[in-house]
């Protein structure tokens, strides 16, 4: 069986980086605050489902697409961590850490994105080179 998107270290933390969230969104203050808790909420979600979405993809381009979507909502955790640190000073605490576990994910997402850039590049290299050599052979025996 090939790999599934549960195998990616960076679906695995944007997972644990919604859980999170949602334990920060249990808060009673904060939980009231529906248009903030929906908010961050809804963008942590959207780290973990457009990793696995855009893994699920077939084009590189599609790929590409659903990856930077993901990796801007996990700045958009972040963002929204500073709104949950300034305005409710019981968990304020917790920010630091979840920003942290935010950017981390972000890492992760870079690091799929690039990967993903660079098996496009050497799989475009390799098809060259494929048709680069008959042609070469060709001429070299002519010349």
């Amino acid at each position: 069986m090939g790999m599934i998107f549960e195998d990616l270290d960076a679906w695995k933390q944007a997972r644990i980086l919604v859980r999170e969230v949602y334990v920060l969104c249990r808060d009673e203050k904060l939980g009231r605050d529906f248009g903030l808790r929906d908010q961050i909420q809804r963008a942590s979600v959207s780290v973990m489902t457009n990793v696995a979405e855009g893994f699920e993809r077939t084009g590189t381009q599609e790929k590409l697409h659903f990856y930077n979507i993901a990796r801007a909502s996990a700045g958009e955790v972040r963002s929204l961590l500073y709104v949950v640190e300034d305005n409710f000073p019981q968990i304020a605490h917790q920010s630091p850490t979840l920003r942290n576990a935010a950017i981390g994910t972000g890492k992760l997402i870079s690091g799929l994105i690039a990967s993903t850039q660079r098996r496009t590049a050497a799989k475009a290299a390799g098809i060259a080179t494929l048709i680069l050599l008959p042609i070469s052979y060709l001429l070299s025996s002519i010349f």
